[in-house]
């Protein structure tokens, strides 16, 4: 019951008004009491090389510019730790650490890639870190061996962990592999890891997690399932790695990632990486990190990869299955690998049992496969078994087949983070390829941010696209002012119309 002078009651019983302040207090309280019983975390196990501290401030500008034009700066405001040099050789992080050098030399790296040469001096120093670069640039490797050594490093005896010490998250279960992949080439000091996903025999993986492994690389659904079910301790994490954080974020694991972040200690490092540099990734950072670096390698905005050649080929709807099979018999040579991304997981199974009936082998990939089919998939098609695969974006991250030589845009992608997501699948590990896009009436709204990717890219603007764009932004430009004549009426969060769908159809 509502009475005015004292707001809700209760059968004649007034309640007291709740003291917020006092309770986010007590709340705090509890959880610094909570972790305050912990050892502390040995964090900073960094020695500069001689030859770094050498470098002047002119060569270190140099050689970042020199490196796919690497920026590091503080994340937040204010903050006055001093940003290391660059480490342009492995020895130059890992001089002290012979046994990870044997592991690096093994591997035949000639030298760390631009990302990991200035993501090592800082996680080695137990900073936290925003690292934002393209698939492909090394980021896996950049974040994982600093995370081995945070193992080793610790005070708490190994066995005595109740725990994992370095979680890794990721948003899909092909990442996931793909980083477990990465971690088994680094063995170290013993160091297991274990990869967890939906979809995986979960029993299997139950059985896994008891035997306590030190690295688990984890999709946020499956882990919040067994730490819920208490298979899974987390208290000892001391090393969080958000990969692909972007991605995360698009497919909805907030909640699940917020969940995870309450049974890991505050004091922990925290990387995360990501393609893009959206708000929400943002937000994620001034939620959960402490005092960060950030490095930008490459562009900031949407440049796709350098070595990568892309055509744009203007079409009609009609015509692109016609165009699919030119390209399949008339460019693709017995020796190329290609990937044909499509826009519906039922357009995946048309093409590829139409393909089928032509005898065009040919693997077909999407969210609804089962496991099982889906790491056949790959696993033919980096054999070689298999040379063509048909995918929607499940696939377009985590897709790590350095060989890929064709990428073939059938359905241009819903947003141009993703386009430049699926043509890093071709031209990795210094090898150059070729994207093909078709583009339609239907994807004009699209013309623009594609436009601006290839004019980043050095690539010819064809004549039809830039005409589509410029009629693209005269529609909404028209539209803008008929809505605000009508006070706003008809728009619905900036798409267009009803249902997220253009009111007006294409001039």
């Amino acid at each position: 019951m509502w009475n005015n002078e004292n707001g809700w009651t209760d059968r004649g019983k007034d309640y007291e008004p709740v003291d917020w302040d006092a309770a986010y207090e007590e709340s705090d309280r509890l959880v610094k009491e909570k972790w305050a019983k912990l050892p502390p975390l040995v964090k900073d196990f960094y020695v500069e090389h001689e030859e770094v501290k050498r470098m002047t401030d002119d060569e270190v500008e140099k050689f970042r510019a020199d490196n796919n034009n690497i920026k590091v700066s503080h994340f937040k405001e204010g903050d006055t730790f001093v940003l290391p040099k660059p480490a342009p050789e492995f020895k130059h992080s890992f001089h002290n650490y012979p046994d990870i050098m044997q592991l690096i030399e093994k591997q035949g790296f000639a030298k760390p890639s631009p990302i990991q040469a200035q993501a090592w001096p800082i996680l080695l120093q137990g900073k936290d870190l925003i690292g934002i670069a393209q698939t492909g640039t090394g980021k896996t490797l950049a974040y994982l061996l600093p995370g081995l050594l945070s193992i080793v490093k610790q005070t708490t005896p190994r066995k005595e962990r109740p725990g994992p010490s370095v979680l890794i998250l990721a948003p899909t279960r092909e990442l996931a592999q793909q980083i477990e992949r990465e971690a088994k080439k680094y063995s170290y000091e013993g160091i297991q890891s274990l990869c967890i996903y939906g979809g995986g025999n979960r029993n299997e993986q139950v059985r896994l997690c008891r035997q306590k492994p030190e690295i688990v690389i984890a999709t946020p659904g499956r882990l919040n399932d067994l730490i819920n079910a208490k298979i899974v301790d987390m208290t000892a994490v001391n090393y969080l790695v958000l990969d692909e954080a972007d991605r995360m974020l698009d497919m909805g694991f907030m909640p699940q990632i917020r969940r995870v972040m309450c049974d890991i200690r505050p004091d922990r490092t925290t990387v995360m990486m990501s393609a893009t540099w959206p708000p929400g990734v943002r937000k994620l950072a001034t939620d959960f990190m402490n005092d960060p670096a950030q490095i930008f390698v490459g562009s900031l905005d949407l440049a796709a990869v350098s070595s990568v050649s892309q055509e744009i080929v203007m079409t009609d709807v009609d015509e692109k299955r016609k165009l699919l099979y030119k390209f399949i018999n008339e460019t693709l040579n017995e020796k190329d690998k290609a990937i044909v991304f499509v826009g519906r997981k039922a357009v995946a199974d048309d093409i590829s049992s139409e393909l089928a009936l032509h005898n065009i082998h040919c693997q077909c990939m999407h969210g609804d496969r089962d496991q099982e089919d889906r790491e056949r998939a790959l696993a033919e098609l980096k054999s070689g078994e298999c040379r063509l695969i048909i995918a929607t974006d499940v696939a377009s991250r985590g897709l790590d087949i350095e060989d890929i030589t064709y990428i073939l845009n059938y359905d241009f992608p819903s947003n141009a983070e993703e386009y430049v997501h699926r043509v890093g699948r071709t031209g990795r590990a210094g090898r150059t390829g070729k994207s093909i896009t078709f583009f339609t009436r239907e994807d004009w709204r699209h013309a623009q941010e594609l436009i601006d990717i290839l004019t980043a890219s050095d690539v010819e603007i064809p004549d039809e696209l830039q005409r589509m764009a410029d009629r693209y932004n005269a529609w909404l430009e028209k539209k803008k002012a008929e809505d605000a004549a009508c006070g706003g009426f008809g728009r619905r969060g900036g798409r267009g119309g009803f249902g997220g769908r253009d009111r007006y159809a294409q001039p």
